[in-house]
């Protein structure tokens, strides 16, 4: 099988080798398969730290901790949601892709490479 690969085109003004952040954000944007739906949710990774999202997708989930992530790392988190039936968590193991101070919080953006759905237990409310 044979893929192709787009040219990416930044704008002129930018010098060869130098991206503004709005092509960084334009690139990254062009390579998201799945729309991406700004939402706040709590979140809880293993270790018991949690957050709230900003956006989730199919594919992935940006959220606000106060824990610190590398990128490239593993990362096992669940998400609390509304379902038909009630409460639901979406358990989730991914990968880090980007980390980002922001506000006082530490931003992450994770792609999702496994994940479950199953009702909440009380107990594992977040809170």
């Amino acid at each position: 099988m044979l893929f192709r690969m787009r040219k990416r085109n930044f704008p002129t003004s930018v010098a060869d080798g130098e991206r503004t952040d709005e092509d960084v954000m334009a690139t990254a944007s062009a390579r998201r398969r799945e729309e991406r739906v700004p939402t706040a949710l709590p979140v809880r990774l293993s270790e018991g730290t949690t957050g709230v999202t900003r956006d989730v997708s199919a594919s992935g989930v940006f959220f606000e901790t106060d824990k610190e992530c590398v990128a490239g790392s593993e990362i096992s988190f669940a998400i609390e949601v509304d379902g038909p039936t009630g409460k639901m968590m979406l358990k989730c193991q991914g990968r880090v892709v980007r980390v980002e101070q922001r506000d006082g919080k530490i931003g992450v953006a994770a792609k999702i490479v496994e994940s479950r759905l199953e009702p909440v237990d009380p107990a594992q409310r977040i809170t």
